[in-house]
């Protein structure tokens, strides 16, 4: 009980700020005794750390209490289909460093060797006493990669690797830490949910633009994964095309769909995937591929809606933010298009986390696992 209490008041801090014992008190039903016990045991072990008192009109002051961003680290591994990225994180969510690999197509052998050379850089990045704090490492990855070999024009034969390697257990052996292994998407809808900023939405529909664009779906403040981690996995997802046959939102609304207009357009398109603040693409086809994209998500967007009372349907990605705003401004515009009776149309926003959601997220797995309220997620210990 003791853990789960310790759990509790670490979350709700995280979601609330900086409380006062009186505070999670109120908030949480257990009693002042209780709450000092936890909070003390919580500033002992360098998690919580005390804020300036504030004084009232009657009795003693009350101490807020927030989170110590040196309190724990924790290590996300995203594994892409054109680049592999190793974050570091404080306990507040923020990046300690990031080191980053691209490549024309992931095979287990190069991301393990890729993590065996950035992980000494990276946990140098701390103070030596501190590297003793790092909590484990989450990794976000596409799911049955064999299967994209056409997609992203990789050898069958190399790709087939990823069938029999237990990445996570090779992890777990190279880092000596407990790895976590998440449906990408799911990890950077994931991020979303613990690091996001301003209102959280108790029921939100996520889209991440990367190669392919993918999903995740939190119900009633919880990361719903599925029965095998792969819910809200949108790509396949059937969506009117601009001929109004009926294709997959992966062909809508995918970064390598731009990536292929801008080739068969004569516009390099490798840059693409080496920064998101930084794409040179020509206006005509830059907006029509949002376009395109726009309406893929409104029609996915009423069908989940259909199915599930949406809140909020929220859009990032790994883009330049006047991207994704335009994006998500389209989108809003094309699902109040569409015929929307007996449907109560979601909020269309934009994500807070941005275009590192899917290493952020990934880091988010171990900090959830360790220290925060069971997020209802189905993972996998290694």
């Amino acid at each position: 009980m003791r853990a789960h209490n310790e759990r509790l008041v670490l979350s709700l801090v995280r979601q609330h700020g900086a409380l006062a014992k009186s505070d999670i008190a109120r908030i949480t039903g257990l009693s002042a005794q209780t709450v000092s016990v936890i909070m003390r045991a919580l500033e002992s072990d360098g998690l919580l750390q005390r804020g300036e008192p504030i004084r009232g009109r009657i009795g003693q002051p009350s101490v807020p209490m927030s989170l110590a961003a040196d309190g724990a680290y924790f290590l996300g591994l995203k594994i892409g289909r054109r680049s592999a990225d190793l974050t570091l994180i404080d306990f507040l969510g923020g990046v300690i460093t990031t080191r980053r690999r691209i490549y024309r197509f992931p095979t287990p052998g190069a991301v393990i060797a890729f993590v065996a050379e950035a992980l000494p850089e990276a946990l140098a990045a701390l103070p030596e006493a501190a590297r003793g704090r790092v909590g484990g490492m989450g990794v976000a990855m596409p799911f049955q990669l064999w299967n994209w070999v056409r997609s992203i024009g990789a050898p069958q034969a190399e790709m087939d690797a990823w069938r029999d390697r237990d990445i996570q257990a090779e992890l777990a052996a190279l880092t000596g830490m407990p790895v976590y292994v998440q449906n990408d998407a799911t990890a950077a809808c994931g991020a979303e949910l613990v690091f996001g900023t301003g209102e959280r939405p108790k029921d939100f529909l996520y889209f991440y633009f990367g190669t392919f664009i993918g999903g995740g779906l939190v119900l009633n403040g919880q990361l719903f994964t599925g029965r095998t981690g792969n819910a809200a996995g949108v790509g396949p997802m059937p969506v009117p095309g601009p001929d109004g046959r009926m294709q997959r939102l992966f062909d809508a609304a995918s970064m390598s769909v731009l990536a292929g207009m801008m080739d068969a357009a004569g516009e390099p398109s490798d840059h693409l995937w080496e920064s998101p603040d930084r794409w040179h693409v020509s206006a005509p086809i830059l907006s029509a591929w949002m376009d395109r994209a726009a309406m893929g998500l409104a029609s996915a967007t009423l069908s989940a809606a259909t199915l599930m009372e949406l809140e909020t349907v929220l859009i990032d990605g790994w883009m330049p933010t006047d991207v994704r705003a335009e994006v998500t401004r389209r989108t809003h515009d094309a699902l109040h298009r569409l015929d929307l009776s007996g449907v109560e149309a979601p909020v269309i926003r934009e994500g807070t986390v941005g275009a590192q959601a899917r290493s952020l997220g990934a880091a988010a797995i171990p900090l959830s696992q360790r220290y925060l309220i069971d997020q209802n997620a189905a993972m996998r210990e290694g």
